[in-house]
């Protein structure tokens, strides 16, 4: 989108050249013609005065043609403003949905077991009459083990 957008700000810009080249080129044209017509007279006139119009409608179409890529590439950009948000949106939606048909737990999902393993721990420890690690080596084995050292297992006491 963003591609035609800058194809058509490309096009306008070189019209708008061309039209700044044409007028000046007209400019300079009629220049010549009226020191050719006082030089040769009054018919030449007429005909560079018809020959002139008729550019200058040329000119006119040109600049109209202009205006108008002006409002379409104005408007183009206006209608992509707000589609680029749904479209990211449409893009989360099929990436969670993908996520959760293969099997990868979600963040609510994975915030739900922690608790739960939370209060399985404080139920463990409850019935097993308070010899319940310290909170410091609980949060310790939650955390990723260091490079090269050995997570704690059960096995060995967390230790």
């Amino acid at each position: 989108m963003s591609k035609n957008l800058k194809e058509l700000e490309q096009e306008e810009e070189e019209l708008s050249r061309a039209v700044r080249s044409s007028a000046q080129q007209i400019w300079q044209a009629g220049l010549g013609a009226f020191a050719k017509a006082q030089a040769e007279g009054g018919r030449e006139f007429t005909r560079l005065v018809r020959d002139g119009s008729e550019l200058q409608k040329r000119a006119r179409q040109v600049e109209d043609a202009t205006d108008t890529v002006a409002r379409k590439a104005e408007r183009a950009s206006r209608r992509s403003s707000g589609s680029w948000g749904k479209l990211e949106q449409v893009f989360e939606e099929r990436v969670a949905r993908a996520l959760a048909t293969i099997g990868v737990p979600a963040p609510g999902e994975m915030e739900a077991l922690s608790r739960r393993v939370d209060a399985l721990e404080r139920l463990v420890a409850e019935l097993s009459g308070g010899r319940a690690r310290p909170a410091a080596k609980k949060a310790a084995a939650r955390k990723p083990a260091a490079r090269g050292a050995k997570a704690p297992t059960p096995d060995d006491g967390g230790q």
